[in-house]
C-alpha cells in the first residue's frame, strides 16, 4: 500500500495484490477507482477533483434523502442541515465531507474511521469505519459502527459506486437487479409508494439493456447474493454481492457522467441497508443500542466472459 500528497479527496491510498488494485480517498472514504487485471471495475475518478455525482463516497448514517431534512425522535421534529438544496431535502448522511482516519492498513487492505458527533438535527455519539480488502476478483467492502451514545440511535448505511466492464461503452451493457419491489417517488425524489416489480419495466431481474434505461430509482426486497450485475457483449460483467443486511439498492443513470472525452452515461449501483427516507419511514433502519457494534459486507467481483461466477 502506498499514499500520496492530500488532495480534493484527501489522502490518495493504493491497494495492490496479485493484479487486483484499488485507489481510496480518505475524504468521504471514496473509492476512487478499481481495476481487475488491468480491466476497470468502477468509474475513475479525474484526479485532483472531488467526486461527481457523489462517485464512489459512503453514506452515514443515512443513504439517500431525508425529506425536508425532519425526522421524529421521541414525539420531537430533529432538524437536520439541508444539504441538497434544489429539493430541501438532507441527502447521503453527515460524512460525505469528512476526512477520515487511517486505523488499520496493509498492501492489501485498509480500515477508515470517522466519528459522527452531535450536531443539528442528530443527537448521537457514533464511531464508523470501512474496511476496502482486495480479493482475487475485485473488492470487499465492510461497513461498521459503534453507538457511543447513552440512548439507542437509529442507523443505516450505503456506497455510491459507478460501474463498468473494462473499456466497454456503458450503453452497451445489460442490467440486471434481482429486486423484488421498488419505490414510486415524488418530484424532489422522496418515497411515496413502494410497488411490485412484477408486469412493469423496472422488473430487471432477467436483464435490460442499459441503453433503454433510464433511472433514479430505489429498489426494495432485493435478494441477497448477486443484487445486481452489468454484462458485456463478450459474457464480461462486473457483480455487485449483497449479505442479508443489504436489502436495498439505489439505481441511477446519469446521462452526462464528466470523463476525460467529455460528458456520457454512467450507472450507480448503490448498496443500501436502508430504504430513501428510512428516518421517516423506518423501512430497514436499524436501532444500534449503547454500546452495540454492527458490521455487514458487500463485494464487487469481475467476472470474464464465458467464466461462471459460481
Amino acid at each position: 500500500m502506498t499514499a500520496s500528497r492530500p488532495s480534493a479527496t484527501g489522502r490518495s491510498i493504493v491497494l495492490s495484490a496479485a493484479g487486483v488494485r484499488a485507489e481510496i480517498g480518505t475524504v468521504a472514504a471514496v473509492l476512487r477507482s478499481l481495476t481487475v487485471g488491468g480491466i476497470a471495475v468502477t468509474e475513475p475518478l479525474p484526479a485532483g477533483t472531488a467526486p461527481p455525482m457523489a462517485a464512489g463516497i459512503v453514506l452515514a448514517p443515512w443513504p439517500n434523502r431525508v425529506r425536508d431534512a425532519v425526522w421524529m425522535l421521541d414525539g420531537r421534529p430533529q432538524q437536520l442541515d439541508i444539504t441538497e438544496v434544489s429539493r430541501s431535502n438532507a441527502i447521503h448522511g453527515l460524512l460525505r465531507n469528512t476526512d477520515y482516519e487511517v486505523r488499520a492498513q496493509a498492501p492489501d487492505s485498509v480500515t477508515l474511521g470517522a466519528l459522527i458527533p452531535p450536531q443539528h438535527g442528530w443527537p448521537f455519539l457514533l464511531d464508523t469505519w470501512v474496511r476496502y480488502e482486495l480479493r482475487a476478483d475485485g473488492l470487499a467492502v465492510t461497513h461498521g459502527v459503534v453507538n457511543h451514545s447513552d440512548r439507542p440511535a437509529p442507523y443505516a448505511v450505503g456506497a455510491h459506486p459507478y460501474f463498468r466492464v473494462g473499456a466497454v461503452a456503458v450503453e452497451r451493457l445489460e442490467l440486471a437487479v434481482a429486486a423484488t419491489t421498488y419505490y414510486e417517488v415524488d418530484a424532489r425524489m422522496n418515497p411515496v409508494a413502494e410497488h411490485s416489480v412484477e408486469g412493469t419495466p423496472y422488473d430487471l431481474r432477467l436483464g435490460a439493456a442499459l441503453a433503454d434505461l433510464t433511472l433514479d430509482t430505489p429498489f426494495g426486497g432485493v435478494v441477497p447474493g448477486v443484487a445486481a450485475r452489468l454484462t458485456a457483449p463478450d459474457g464480461a460483467r462486473v457483480e455487485l454481492v449483497l449479505d442479508d443486511d443489504w436489502r436495498y439498492l439505489q439505481v441511477f443513470t446519469a446521462k452526462d457522467f464528466p470523463r476525460p472525452a467529455g460528458p456520457g452515461l454512467a450507472v450507480a449501483l448503490e448498496p443500501m441497508t436502508a430504504a430513501p427516507d428510512a428516518l421517516n419511514s423506518g423501512d430497514g433502519l436499524r436501532c444500534v443500542e449503547p454500546g452495540e457494534t454492527w458490521e455487514g459486507r458487500w463485494i464487487v467481483r469481475f467476472v470474464p466472459g464465458g467464466t461462471d461466477s459460481g
